[in-house]
């Protein structure tokens, strides 16, 4: 089996005697809950038996995409579905770690309410927040506290930003995290000078010289116009991430009317750079973006 979908997943029989512990379609979670636990069990699937926590962490991220996705095309059924599929994927992980006595289903889930209660006390207890900043101020240093109890060997407040989340991801967290110190840019007009100084930076790597260019030094300069970029879109409330997809999303429409009105990929291969631009042009003009709901 090559997917962590639940569709292509060997679902027993809903009779089945070995199906006997499993709650009524009344309670689907706790349903879901179950035949998962069968899927793993002595006589279960084989291919859910063989998977482990490093197997199924493609399918994660894989599902946590598609996800995306169906938000980005407003597709709600399909996002019902892909919901459910990023659901599987942490009842997997919660069932190997009950086998391995980690913990289970139910402890994730009373965790996270204790840290819902915890972390909304203008909700729950007596705390005021007139509006969201000042909820995502009183979140941080809840969050802060926690960390100060629970991790004593923390050698520096960056440790727990992942190194494996998306770079553009990770370079947002590491500059709010700074700024919680005041080390930041006051304003966005310091963002476009140093965007301009690392632009510049770059181009001087870029130039002729008596020497080799370095693709190292070319990487690191190119890597800091991205970090400043991604800064300043921090400053100015956006998502990296979902700014850039959707700076993919109207590239691939532009292309495509590209392609059309030139009559074809080959056609479009055959064309000279000027007619390449005006094919573009054309594309930006015809192409309308829509607005989100």
């Amino acid at each position: 089996m090559s997917s962590g979908k639940v569709e292509s997943m060997a679902i027993p029989e809903p009779m089945n005697s070995h199906l006997e512990a499993v709650p009524s379609a009344q309670d689907p979670l706790a349903e879901a809950i179950a035949i998962m636990a069968r899927l793993r069990a002595p006589n279960g699937c084989p291919w859910d038996r063989e998977q482990t926590f490093d197997s199924i962490k493609r399918h994660t991220l894989e599902e946590t995409y598609e996800v995306f996705d169906a938000i980005e095309r407003r597709a709600w059924p399909d996002l019902k579905d892909e919901l459910g599929d990023l659901l599987l994927q942490v009842l997997f992980y919660a069932q190997m770690a009950s086998e391995a006595g980690y913990f289970t289903i139910h402890d994730v889930a009373s965790n996270l309410n204790a840290k819902l209660i915890r972390r909304h006390p203008h909700i729950f207890a007596d705390a005021e927040a007139a509006d969201s900043d000042a909820v995502l101020r009183n979140w941080e240093q809840i969050k802060q506290s926690e960390k100060k109890t629970s991790s004593s060997g923390q050698s520096s407040m960056l440790d727990d930003i992942s190194h494996t989340m998306p770079a553009t991801l990770e370079a947002g967290k590491l500059g709010s995290r700074a700024a919680k110190v005041g080390f930041d840019w006051p304003d966005t007009s310091g963002l476009f000078d140093k965007l301009q100084e690392e632009i510049g930076e770059l181009k001087a790597e870029m130039a002729p010289s008596s020497g080799d260019r370095s693709t190292s030094a070319i990487e690191s300069e190119l890597g800091d116009l991205l970090f400043t970029a991604i800064n300043l879109a921090r400053h100015l409330k956006v998502d990296p991430e979902s700014a850039l997809r959707a700076a993919n999303a109207k590239f691939r429409r532009r292309f495509v009317a590209m392609e059309s009105s030139a009559g074809g990929p080959e056609a479009l291969a055959a064309s000279t750079p000027s007619e390449l631009d005006l094919l573009w042009n054309q594309a930006k003009n015809a192409t309308t973006e829509l607005p989100r709901p």
